[in-house]
């Protein structure tokens, strides 16, 4: 078993290759990153795993759940005869980073391990079981590196993701992140830029700044000094033809007066804020390394109503922590009231081996955690519904994606609350933000009509 020890130049046979990844953003950020590597370096992309000689995953590790997916995805896929022996399979993200060799105790016929740092070794790691057909395994490096071996990206459609820090420093104890990216390091500003710009200039109108806490971001400027996450924010707004900045995901202990400023201030920003409180009780966040308090967030929370109105606030939510108890769930639920929260996630705590969490004494049975869950997502969708209809009668700016997937006569936008919006329209306004009355509602899409200026 060796590392990658296949010099630059080697070049890569032709063949294809097929993506798939599971997770947050920062891993779909990955995986397109992936895809422009593997062009460069020969390969075609294929839309049908069956049709590639080499099959590109990329997971999470934040719940055991994701790691089975792509395990049980490898032995359907190898079950339906779609790929082979032959079939060059590499398995990364946050799981290899976890793993590493012991992926290949779980599955022989993982032939290529890498982790977030190091996608960009990823063609060299192919080349090297491709030549020698030992396992490659390469999860080290530093985190910022890869940065400086991605090929120029051009925007998918009319949003672009943008990662501008990786890893964490937190160490929330349920958390594998830290172990998995490692501790937290800023890109350079003028990287992040370029970035923006680069992608602004190939269509794209909306760039979403990704990072595992992007409100404690410091990147170093061109002159040498540190600038902050608002900062920041400033200075990508002004760049010309951005019309939408959206950003994910933050810790509510970094989300400091100077960015409630900036959302304030700067109009492209977003109304969909996503702050994560993951428990409402001060005990179970304490217990999860959370340095703040239920009335602070709730205070977070309404400095940012007061600077935008127009907000809408969702969270991450956390059910069944080692030692939960009913108060310390019902704390949870007293503060979704308060804070009325749109469009969240929640999940039952997923032990991961190697976190601090992992060695608590967990007394609550499957089937209470269970119970609170289904109580909190219940009123959870009761609150967002109720947000969605509050949009009738109003008009939106949106971004049009695409055509709907339910009816090709209309077009799927995205509203600046993070709704989807479907309207009648022509296919020439795709990758453009227009008007949009909404007229009715489904679920959590609205539908309109397009307003003519």
């Amino acid at each position: 078993m060796t590392n990658s020890t296949i010099l630059p130049d080697f070049k890569l046979q032709q063949g294809t290759f097929f993506v798939q990844v599971w997770g947050c953003q920062m891993n779909v950020y990955d995986g397109d990153r992936i895809r422009e590597l593997l062009t460069s370096a020969g390969f075609v992309e294929t839309a049908a795993v069956e049709n590639a000689s080499i099959v590109v995953l990329v997971t999470c590790a934040v719940r055991a759940k994701a790691e089975d997916k792509v395990f049980n995805q490898i032995a359907a896929w190898r079950h339906q005869q779609k790929i082979s022996k032959n079939t060059v399979i590499a398995l990364g993200g946050c799981v290899g980073s976890e793993l590493a060799e012991e992926i290949l105790k779980l599955d022989k016929s993982v032939n290529v391990i890498f982790g977030p740092r190091t996608i960009h070794r990823l063609p060299s790691l192919i080349s090297a079981y491709i030549q020698t057909h030992e396992p490659q395994v390469d999860v080290n490096a530093d985190a910022i590196d890869k940065f400086d071996y991605f090929p120029s990206s051009h925007a998918e459609g009319p949003s672009a993701f943008v990662t501008i820090m990786e890893g964490c420093s937190n160490k929330c104890t349920y958390c594998i992140v830290p172990y998995t990216r490692g501790d937290e390091q800023s890109r350079p500003v003028q990287d992040i830029i370029d970035e923006c710009v680069n992608f602004i200039s190939n269509g794209a109108i909306e760039i979403h700044l990704l990072g595992q806490n992007v409100n404690s971001y410091h990147g170093v400027m061109n002159d040498g000094t540190v600038c902050n996450f608002s900062t920041l924010l400033y200075e990508i707004a002004a760049i010309p033809g951005l019309r939408r900045l959206r950003f994910t995901t933050s810790n509510p202990m970094d989300f400091t007066d100077d960015i409630i400023d900036a959302v304030k201030n700067l109009s492209v920003i977003s109304d969909q804020i996503h702050v994560p409180i993951q428990a409402g009780s001060d005990r179970i966040l304490s217990l999860m390394h959370r340095r703040y308090t239920a009335k602070e967030y709730i205070e977070l929370t309404e400095k940012l109503r007061a600077a935008r109105p127009t907000v809408h606030i969702s969270s991450d939510f956390i059910v069944g922590f080692p030692g939960e108890t009913e108060e310390d769930f019902e704390k949870t639920m007293e503060v979704v009231e308060k804070v009325k929260f749109d469009l969240s996630f929640s999940f039952v705590y997923s032990k991961r081996q190697g976190t601090p969490a992992a060695l608590m004494e967990d007394k609550v049975t499957k089937e209470e955690k269970f119970n609170r869950l289904y109580k909190l997502q219940n009123r959870l969708e009761e609150l967002a519904l109720s947000y969605t209809q509050q949009f009738v009668g109003t008009v939106q700016e949106c971004i049009v994606e695409g055509i709907s997937r339910k009816d090709e006569n209309e077009l799927k936008s995205r509203a600046s609350s993070g709704r989807i919006v479907v309207f009648k329209g022509s296919e020439d306004l795709i990758g453009k933000m227009v008007k949009v009355k909404i007229t009715s509602t489904h679920a959590h899409t609205l539908k309109g009509e397009l307003i003519n200026d």
